[in-house]
């Protein structure tokens, strides 16, 4: 279940690229001609502390998701398969982000007045031209709205609430963020080839449906295990009982016999003590 959960991040971070370019990645291009008049190199490292910096919004997303998961749902749901249910359906959720299904729209807007009292922040950070500046670019503009990075919160959120899953909140934005470093640090002609790809080959479908297969899975097959396992352990604690109770019974029938004796041999006793009195 790991594995599918980490592909279901960096899935959802690569594949999902194309879709987001259109406002990251004209930031990206931004960033590169606000830049045209350093060096190579430097440029490399503004763009990589621009990442770093994002990479640092999301990881605080996935800190906050994953104290909201450990301390509030998870003592909600303790002892139940809601944990199960709640990750399945968030994958299923997100499943449905990457089929196309804009489901996001109203979560989008609010996100985006919190993006515009960002506003005067973002204009300190402007020319992006040292990499304290390159930092702090990347954490604002983690948090630009996006259907895509609210769907892996849901997901993570999910995690968060289950303890059994063996992958954290936190790991899971970093795979995600991972899987949107390509497409914005490729150049114009390795994105079209990119995006051409995953078209081609509807990846991004695929990888919907994977997801959905996989949220489906986890949300039921998980409870139902659980359920006949505790059916097999209800029927294994019966037939331990009845087990007992036979041999109880058998114990209560040895006891018996056992009782009898000393009343033979009472009854022996006497019949000697006569025997013997009629000698006299």
């Amino acid at each position: 279940m790991t594995f599918a959960l980490i592909f279901a991040a960096f899935s959802m971070g690569l594949l999902g690229s194309p879709h987001c370019l259109g406002m990251c990645g004209g930031i990206v291009a931004a960033f590169g001609i606000s830049m045209k008049n350093t060096s190579p190199a430097k440029r490399t490292l503004l763009m990589l502390g621009y990442h770093v910096g994002r990479l640092g919004s999301y990881t605080i997303l996935g800190l906050l998701v994953a104290a909201l998961g450990k301390h509030i749902l998870a003592p909600l749901m303790a002892n139940s398969a809601l944990p199960k249910y709640l990750l399945g359906g968030a994958l299923v959720f997100a499943a449905l982000l990457m089929l196309g299904l804009p489901v996001l729209n109203r979560l989008e807007k609010a996100g985006l007045r919190f993006w515009n009292t960002l506003a005067p922040l973002r204009a300190k950070v402007l020319p992006m031209d040292s990499l304290p500046k390159a930092l702090i670019a990347g954490l604002l503009w983690g948090f630009l709205p996006c259907g895509l990075v609210y769907g892996a919160l849901g997901v993570a959120l999910g995690l968060a609430s289950d303890s059994q899953v063996g992958l954290t909140a936190t790991t899971f934005m970093v795979f995600f963020w991972l899987g949107t470093l390509p497409m914005l640090l490729a150049t114009g002609t390795v994105i079209a080839w990119l995006k051409s790809k995953i078209h081609a080959f509807n990846l991004r479908k695929f990888s919907g449906v994977v997801m959905l297969i996989s949220g489906l899975a986890i949300a039921f097959s998980m409870p139902i295990m659980h359920r006949l396992h505790g059916d097999h352990a209800e029927h294994g604690h019966h037939h331990h009982t009845s087990d007992e109770h036979v041999h109880d019974q058998a114990g209560h029938h040895s006891h018996q016999h056992h009782g009898e004796a000393p009343a033979h041999e009472h009854d022996h006793s006497s019949h000697s003590d006569q025997s013997h009195s009629h000698h006299h």
